[in-house]
């Protein structure tokens, strides 16, 4: 792990990661709480939700990028309150220690129980699969995503991949190609960006591709359905 990693705070009072191989403008500098919530448990768990046929059954989500954790934390708190079961794989090439994970603050958005079972459990989960509560399972695989591989397929991806500018090969179409081929049909790929080139490798491997109305700060964001 890079040990110039620091917690820095964004404008809506929430910290972040930042990784000076990155720079300064990692995508949640406007508000990582906010753009959270509106991207990923808003815009892509609820609007799942909403739409399934099925809604309270078991969900499954694939996160490109865990970092931090504060996506599955709010998404974990979410299911736990609804009753709904969350199966939950994070996908981090350069997982963050327990003492920065500690660092974070997180705590203060989420409820004590889970809070304390991610801090807890965090280290095995790098390891394999753990269990918070009754219905909430967690693994995070500790690989680049092209060499992430899994028999399973999920009903929502979270793409949260630092920015196109500053991590391009993540936003390839290759790279586009291998996370969606987890995805089942019906699912829901979300992330905080929208390109011409997302939008278009999105598009010709078969996803119904939409814009959404963008997290504070940024105007537009995309959201795809797997046909």
């Amino acid at each position: 792990m890079n040990h110039e990693l620091k917690i820095v705070p964004t404008a809506d009072g929430s910290n972040t990661i930042y990784n000076p191989q990155v720079g300064e403008n990692y995508h949640s500098t406007h508000g990582a709480l906010q753009e959270s919530r509106h991207v990923f448990l808003n815009s892509g768990l609820q609007y799942f939700l909403d739409t399934s046929e099925n809604p309270l059954s078991p969900v499954s989500i694939l996160e490109v990028g865990f970092g931090t954790g504060l996506n599955f934390l709010l998404t974990a708190d979410y299911c736990i309150e609804k009753n709904i079961s969350l199966d939950y794989t994070g996908i981090e090439a350069y997982p963050l220690s327990d003492e920065m994970i500690g660092q974070t603050g997180y705590n203060q958005y989420t409820s004590p129980e889970v809070w304390q079972q991610f801090i807890e459990l965090y280290p095995q989960a790098l390891a394999g699969e753990i269990i918070l509560e009754s219905n909430c399972r967690l693994q995070i695989a500790h690989c680049k995503l092209d060499d992430f591989q899994s028999a399973q397929k999920y009903n929502i991806i979270y793409f949260d991949a630092f920015a196109v500018g500053k991590q391009p090969e993540m936003w390839e179409d290759a790279a586009i190609a291998h996370t969606v081929k987890f995805l089942k049909p019906g699912g829901v790929f979300v992330t905080y960006a929208i390109t011409g080139n997302l939008k278009r490798a999105l598009k010709a491997l078969g996803c119904k591709v939409e814009k959404a109305q963008g997290a504070p700060g940024k105007r537009e964001m995309l959201r795809a359905m797997n046909r």
